[in-house]
């Protein structure tokens, strides 16, 4: 119990940034000058396709930017951070009133769970998934293996 006491208490003394964002992709936003990455979910890449159901191709990348700005829509946004990334940006969990942007993109299928930094989104990721929602309704490769080269074969 005195550890999810201590980890909730750290967690209300994490800096926060509010305001109404810029949409950079998927998983950034910028408040002000300040670049804001998406704790632990991970979106396709701008230019990055994927293979709907009957084979046709689509940019995924710009489906999940423009999910991300539904969500957003005009709304002011809360984000609390958990870390700084090697580019320099914030990682934060973001919100717009009490929905979890983090969380609400992994459930739409147009992010994945970024298990490399955390687990907290695996749960929408198998919704997601079960559903064939988003980028679930035909094929894809993983952000982070479309990052390192690797294409869809059609």
């Amino acid at each position: 119990m005195a550890l999810l006491i201590a980890t909730q208490a750290l967690a209300s003394d994490a800096p926060t940034f509010t305001g109404r964002p810029s949409i950079t992709d998927g998983d950034t936003i910028r408040i002000g000058d300040t670049r804001i990455r998406l704790h632990g979910i991970d979106t396709p890449e701008a230019k990055q396709t994927c293979l709907r159901r009957d084979g046709s191709v689509y940019r995924c990348g710009d489906m999940a930017t423009f999910a991300l700005a539904a969500l957003i829509e005009e709304h002011w946004v809360a984000c609390r951070q958990t870390d700084k990334d090697r580019y320099g940006r914030i990682v934060a969990v973001c919100f717009t009133g009490p929905m979890n942007l983090n969380a609400e993109m992994v459930k739409s299928g147009w992010a994945l769970a970024y298990r490399k930094y955390s687990n907290d989104y695996v749960e929408q990721e198998a919704s997601a998934k079960a559903a064939k929602r988003g980028m679930w309704q035909g094929r894809f490769v993983k952000p982070w293996e479309w990052r390192r080269g690797k294409r869809l074969h059609q």
